[in-house]
């Protein structure tokens, strides 16, 4: 069963509007795991909910090999944990598109993992890309372009 046809996510979201009843008009949105595994996707949902993860990146070659446009300042998604239960609602404050070379300190710290420093966030997330990039035809480089996500939690369970 997909995120989005689970009803365990439907009744999460209809929670959510019954909370922020301003919302009542907002387009469900789309459900989805940070990271990958059950074991990754329990871990950074922990991080997001208790708000020490605020920032993730993903790279801009492969939302463009998915043909999915980039996330939008002000998009609201359903954040699942490792086994696909809706956990929060988190909202898009920032989006901007920076070589990997780039990602600052303060960045690196956002993203909350491991230790939260950039040298950590380099190692971490260089063996993320050199896993991934392959299946699209690419590799990391320094000047691959990170599209950088900045969110808030608007809602938890």
């Amino acid at each position: 069963m997909s995120p989005s046809t689970n009803p365990d996510v439907a009744a999460f979201w209809s929670r959510f509007i019954y909370a922020h009843p301003s919302a009542a008009n907002t387009p469900f949105p789309k459900a989805e795991q940070f990271g990958s595994g059950v074991e990754m996707g329990d871990e950074l949902c922990a991080l997001i909910v208790e708000g020490k993860k605020t920032a993730t990146c993903s790279c801009l070659w492969e939302w463009q090999a998915e043909g999915e446009d980039i996330p939008r300042v002000g998009e609201l998604s359903i954040l699942l944990d490792g086994h696909n239960n809706p956990r929060a609602v988190i909202e898009v404050t920032e989006v901007t598109v920076r070589p990997y070379g780039e990602v600052d300190a303060a960045f690196a710290f956002e993203e909350g993992e491991d230790d939260r420093t950039l040298e950590s966030w380099r190692r971490i997330h260089w063996q993320w890309f050199s896993n991934g990039l392959p299946a699209i035809g690419r590799a990391p480089s320094m000047e691959m372009p990170l599209v950088c996500k900045r969110f808030r939690v608007r809602y938890a369970k």
